[in-house]
């Protein structure tokens, strides 16, 4: 039925562009980065798709049932009493993708439209990689997958007076260092994947030294480009907080962020990429009888140095009553008997890549802490989730990639507990 529904929402889209896809060329060009593009007849309008289709085959040994320790948010995974080795084959940290893009220039403006549909091969029946409705028990026998729409957004300005975005898209915290992680066409961390109920993505490096940047809808101006500079701000619909007790209230304000970047052109072809971003948003709910508030808020800071063939990264990212792993998702405050009473979270991620002809190797390592908020006591919540990944990543063609990782992972509670866990994946990523 849901699937039928999505068909017909897709014949009505396409309806309604009839008279311009009418005149579409039947040439089709292949862009640098992989996409198709297509052009009307008279130029006007231009049609382009992107995406990937990704598959892997990721075996996690994880810490023996026996012999693991309570960790509340750790992310390491745990056997059971029937065994602590898990198979799967599965989507790694990016699900499928078919990006669709409309873009044109009128009276001196430039507009663009995008549409993103992210699909997973998980049976899960769910309508998003990770949260959403699903069969119970999950990935069994007359399931399906799920279709994603995390990205509807448009565009319009010009060089002169920079760009203005409206809609869904990725976020601006954290945005930077996920699209450089080299597990970003693999798996990295297991995640569900390491579970009974895998979802349609793993977490790659999402907790392990940054937060997830997330799809917000949101209102951006970007300013126009100065020797490589430009800064984004905007606001972002509020999301509620999963972490706190009580029931969500509506936000008086949205959420507000910003980013700088800059490229700067060094000796010899090489490059330095410089960004820091920043993140707030006030979370209202009401328990017993009485309301209360807290404002949550992070700022990253972002480097990426370009030397021919060698790629290194680093980041570091420090939040209040934001989290570990997503925003507002868990653990961002005390839910004992201080309502509201966030804690602190930091961590950092680096990594260093080097392309040999059609091989790249890399290596990165990553952690992300969280303090107990003030005067708490709670042994069993997780103190430091840990990650390290080494890859082989070679470009059969142009567009597909085999590659295979080892990642080792770790969960450290304040109590001095710690569950380890290790993933073997190989897979393949298909771009275009």
């Amino acid at each position: 039925m849901k699937n039928a529904q999505i068909t017909r929402q897709l014949f009505f889209f396409f309806r309604l562009f009839r008279p311009l896809v009418a005149g579409v060329l039947l040439a089709v060009v292949a862009l640098p980065i992989g996409a198709v593009e297509l052009k009307t007849s008279d130029g006007s309008w231009t049609f382009s798709l992107n995406g990937n289709v990704n598959v892997h085959y990721v075996f996690s040994s994880c810490q023996s049932v026996g012999s693991s320790a309570t960790v509340d948010g750790g992310l390491t995974c745990v056997g059971t009493v029937s065994g602590s080795s898990v198979s799967n084959i599965g989507n790694g940290l990016l699900p499928a993708a078919f990006s669709f893009g409309v873009a044109t220039t009128q009276d001196g403006y430039d507009l663009a439209a995008h549409l993103g549909l992210y699909p997973g091969i998980a049976a899960n029946d769910s309508g998003s990689p990770n949260i959403g409705p699903l069969v119970n028990p999950r990935n069994t026998a007359l399931s399906t997958t799920g279709l994603d729409i995390r990205q509807v957004y448009m565009t319009f300005g010009n060089k002169a007076m920079g760009t203005v975005t409206l809609g869904r898209n990725i976020g601006l915290f954290g945005a930077d260092v996920i699209l450089n992680d080299m597990t970003l066409p693999g798996v990295g961390a297991p995640g569900s994947a390491a579970s009974a109920a895998p979802a349609n993505t793993t977490l790659g490096g999402i907790g392990f030294g940054y937060i997830y940047t997330d799809w917000l809808a949101q209102i951006d101006y970007t300013t126009p480009d100065i020797q490589g500079f430009s800064v984004t701000g905007g606001v972002f619909d509020p999301i509620n907080s999963l972490s706190a007790a009580g029931t969500v209230q509506p936000k008086k304000a949205p959420g507000f962020h910003a980013k700088a970047s800059d490229t700067i052109a060094l000796a010899g072809g090489s490059k330095l990429y410089l960004s820091v971003a920043f993140l707030t948003q006030q979370q209202y709910f009401a328990a017993g009888g009485t309301s209360y508030d807290y404002t949550g808020t992070g700022v990253d800071l972002f480097a990426k140095f370009d030397m021919q063939d060698l790629e290194l990264i680093g980041y570091y990212y420090h939040g209040d009553g934001l989290g570990t792993t997503a925003l507002f998702l868990r653990d961002a405050v005390n839910v004992g008997t201080s309502l509201g009473q966030t804690r602190t979270s930091d961590g950092f991620f680096a990594q260093a890549t080097y392309k040999l002809g059609q091989l790249k190797v890399g290596v990165n390592y990553g952690e992300s802490k969280l303090d107990l908020a003030t005067g708490e006591v709670n042994a069993d919540l997780v103190a430091k989730n840990k990650k390290f990944t080494g890859g082989l990543y070679f470009s059969l063609t142009k567009n597909l990639t085999l590659l295979g990782e080892f990642s080792n992972v770790k969960s450290d509670a304040q109590g001095g507990g710690s569950n380890s866990a290790n993933t073997v994946n190989v897979g393949a990523f298909l771009g275009f």
